[in-house]
């Protein structure tokens, strides 16, 4: 079963690779059909002995005009449509992809866990398994009540290929039982309700950078990097997302941090002692907090309070990185050299 989970990842791996080509093809195939829709002027009014157009009342009768600026050997009303139509299937075919991947993660994990015998996360390597998977599975939630925000898949499957892939080459480590230190019922309660948090902070990150890309390009600036977010929702629909999801996940995280400080008194007979796991924990709870606190205030602008946002998923990855490469710790259950 250890085998097949291996097998299952690598699988996975690719198809949101795929899946990722696929969002990319849509996105490009959106460029040009606005670029097509600019250069093809189907009709236009014109006043019968009006010799110019844009003529803003008509009293005559409406005639073409002459398609001087569309692309030779072109219908002007095919192209746009087929790029349109070929957009929307390049989209359809992603997010397809990207169920069947999490279908083959989601396998992964089970084939894991029987190979284990417990749940798998007893190490770092399980630990990036499980909550890229809940972020997939989350974003396939939203895909399913807002389809118009499709073209986030773009940059989810992207995170979801590097983080995977990171997991696969650098901290890939065989089934081991779990450590004595762990086998408690509080594992599963609170290791549950981190990973279930920390995959859904993942997600939200995705629409906080999209939205200051996308905010940054409808103020109008032209430049790299926010020309890359011209073909994205709408800002607003985007900061709305990164809010909603950040308050569902911030009470979970929460939870997860007092159940821990609860296992800590039973296992360790204190309930906090600035282990680095612990603190930098805290940091996140203390940035996460700030971000709704100042999502919540009107005089803070609505980019000022997403960019505390990416701060506080900045502190989830030194958390669960840069503690256990760089640290040493009552938590230290990486399992990697």
């Amino acid at each position: 079963m250890s085998a097949v989970s291996d097998q299952l990842v690598t699988f996975a791996i690719l198809v949101y690779l795929v899946a990722m080509i696929s969002h990319a093809v849509e996105y490009a195939l959106g460029n040009v059909r606005a670029v097509s829709a600019r250069i093809t002027p189907a009709r236009e009014l014109v006043g019968a002995g009006v010799g110019g157009a844009g003529v803003d009342k008509v009293d005559g009768p409406v005639v073409d005009a002459p398609a001087t600026t569309a692309p030779a050997g072109t219908p002007p009303s095919t192209r746009p449509s087929r790029s349109a139509g070929r957009a929307r299937l390049a989209g359809r075919i992603a997010a397809g992809l990207t169920v069947l991947a999490a279908a083959l993660h989601l396998g992964a994990l089970v084939t894991r866990g029987i190979a284990a015998d417990r749940m798998p996360w007893g190490n770092m390597y399980e630990f990036v398994l499980t909550v890229t998977w809940i972020g997939t599975a989350a974003w396939l939630v939203v895909l399913w009540k807002r389809p118009s925000l499709r073209r986030l898949g773009l940059f989810l499957t992207l995170v979801m290929v590097l983080l995977l892939a990171f997991a696969e080459l650098k901290l890939y480590v065989p089934v081991v039982p779990l450590m004595p230190a762990l086998q408690s019922y509080w594992f599963i309660i609170h290791v549950s309700t981190i990973v279930f948090s920390s995959g859904i902070f993942l997600l939200g990150v995705v629409p906080a950078v999209s939205f200051l890309l996308r905010n940054g390009y409808e103020q109008g600036r032209r430049s790299f990097p926010y020309t890359l977010a011209r073909r994205l929702p709408g800002a607003a629909d985007l900061e709305r997302l990164t809010f909603a999801l950040h308050a569902f996940s911030f009470p979970i995280f929460t939870f997860a941090v007092i159940a821990g400080a609860i296992w800590a008194e039973a296992a360790w007979g204190r309930a906090w002692g600035w282990d680095p796991k612990e603190t930098w924990a805290f940091i996140s709870w203390v940035v996460y907090a700030g971000y709704l606190h100042a999502r919540a205030t009107p005089s803070v602008r609505r980019n000022v309070a997403t960019w505390i946002a990416v701060l506080g998923f900045l502190t989830v990855l030194m958390n669960l990185f840069g503690v256990n490469f760089f640290f040493t710790g009552l938590h230290s259950y990486a399992g990697v050299e």
